[in-house]
């Protein structure tokens, strides 16, 4: 071989080169052992995460059912926390109702006193109250109607009278107000 030959040979083909780690295969066969082994670890390591993950989200579901629950359970304890003058003021009522001579005119006062109280209270907390004034269209979608009388002041299909009040929580339709429709002037019989 000549010098220049010599030159060519790359110098990681020989066995002795400081580029290959002591006590590792060499030559083709070290590339696919090395990738197989890289290859484990990385499935090893995106198996752990899995599990991980799956640990989490179940740890998140149970958390979020506990949290769902409590807050169940618990979500009326502000409106009755509200609600608890109302009924202390129905107790003072009711024992002033109860006392020898008492004033017809003045519990009246106070009872209507306390259905204030109640109604604005429920207010607060989104309820509206559904109740047409005689008169007013009819509305499908707020009105139950229970029935028709002839009227010569309503026009017909138009409220005659609420039977009773109709609520609405937030603008959701809790209940329908019951109505009586006006079915227009009474018709008169002829006589013959």
């Amino acid at each position: 071989m000549t010098a220049s030959e010599q030159s060519d040979v790359a110098p990681h083909a020989s066995p002795a080169s400081p580029a290959a780690p002591a006590g590792a295969p060499s030559g083709p066969a070290a590339e696919p052992a090395e990738q197989l082994t890289a290859a484990k670890k990385e499935a090893a390591d995106n198996y752990d995460r899995y599990l991980r993950a799956v640990a989490d989200l179940e740890n998140f579901r149970r958390r979020a059912l506990r949290e769902k629950e409590e807050l169940r359970q618990f979500a009326a304890a502000r409106v009755l926390e509200d609600l608890l003058p109302v009924l202390d003021n129905l107790a003072l009522g009711l024992a002033a109702a109860r006392q020898p001579g008492a004033d017809a005119k003045t519990l009246v006062t106070g009872v209507e006193l306390v259905l204030g109280q109640l109604k604005a209270l429920l207010a607060q907390q989104g309820l509206k109250e559904i109740s047409p004034a005689a008169g007013q269209a009819f509305d499908p979608h707020q009105h139950e109607s229970i029935s028709h009388q002839p009227s010569a002041d309503v026009p017909p299909e138009h409220v005659l009278t609420v039977v009773r009040t109709g609520f609405a929580l937030n603008g959701r339709l809790l209940r329908p107000a019951s109505v009586v429709l006006s079915s227009g002037p009474a018709h008169q019989e002829k006589k013959s």
